[in-house]
């Protein structure tokens, strides 16, 4: 049986919606999300509430300290593992996120080249010194194809693809081959798709709900603990914005535009990312977001 997914934007209500399809389905849900994997960001990253996971079972949340640097290849080996034990116990797995690279190292088990810490830390020193912009720059002379799919100021994926490119001697990009083979018979995926001019408000809504639900609290707790200096986790849209905030840098809202901002460009990157699979059937949902068409979804993942 193929694996079952639900993708599409962040603030698409894809979470909610994937509740309601868990329950039909007798699923359990494997998140495929790049930033529900660390503790303690909670508000600022819509992780499913303790109740939402006392409904249903999810797996792949709070796999790591926001210290840690976290890799795609270390959530592939967790997400094997959690797919293998929901399926050893009768149950459905349901993938539900918005991270394209997480989605495709599971329904596609892609092959990740290894790390070197040496070379990779001292690409980030000279990110440091010189700034990400430096680095983005060599790499677009390295490897334009792979550049071009790279945020410029993602420190994390830049230094990734140079550090590739030094490991192997080869382009990030030489592996570009596998990622354009979908096979149709891994995965049964459903697409939400949301005009622009709703996802944005829904965008701006969500932003507004977390800064009420204390999402200041929580980045004045991880800076505490030393929150910026932390590689990965600090990649989290809006993480750096609210610190900056309670710096005194930004006001509080420059840094909920900022914030609003980021996470359109983020949403038009999914899409993007998503469009280019084959296998995603997209259902149109509006203002409401995918609660609106779960009914639709539902068939489609049961094989009707």
């Amino acid at each position: 049986m193929p694996l079952l997914a639900l993708v599409g934007p962040t603030a698409s209500g894809k979470s909610h919606a994937g509740l309601e399809l868990a329950r039909s389905l007798g699923a359990e849900i494997c998140s495929v999300d790049s930033m529900l994997v660390y503790r303690g960001m909670d508000i600022g990253t819509a992780k499913p509430t303790a109740p939402e996971r006392a409904a249903v079972p999810h797996h792949l949340l709070d796999l790591a300290a926001p210290s840690e640097r976290f890799t795609v290849a270390r959530f592939q080996e967790a997400a094997r593992a959690a797919i293998g034990d929901v399926r050893s116990r009768g149950a459905v797995p349901l993938l539900v996120g918005g991270s394209g690279l997480y989605f495709r190292a599971v329904a596609d088990d892609l092959v990740f080249p290894g790390e070197d810490p040496h070379v990779r830390a001292e690409l980030e020193a000279e990110a440091e010194a010189a700034g990400v912009g430096a680095l983005y720059r060599r790499l677009e002379d390295l490897d334009p194809v792979a550049a071009a799919k790279i945020e410029p100021g993602n420190m994390r994926r830049v230094v990734r693809a140079l550090e590739v490119a030094a490991i192997t001697g080869a382009p990030f990009s030489a592996s570009a081959a596998a990622w354009e083979r979908y096979d149709p018979a891994r995965v049964r995926v459903a697409g939400i798709r949301i005009p622009a001019a709703s996802l944005a408000g829904r965008i701006a809504d969500r932003v507004g709900s977390m800064l009420a639900l204390g999402w200041l609290d929580e980045v004045e707790g991880l800076l505490a603990r030393g929150f910026g200096s932390w590689i990965t986790s600090t990649q989290a849209i809006g993480y750096s914005e609210m610190a900056r905030h309670l710096d005194g840098r930004l006001s509080l809202e420059e840094a909920r535009e900022g914030t609003v901002r980021r996470t359109k460009n983020l949403a038009r990157r999914q899409m993007a990312w998503f469009r280019r699979d084959p296998r995603v059937r997209w259902f149109d949902a509006g203002e409401g977001g995918a609660a609106e068409v779960v009914d639709a979804v539902l068939p489609f993942l049961e094989g009707a």
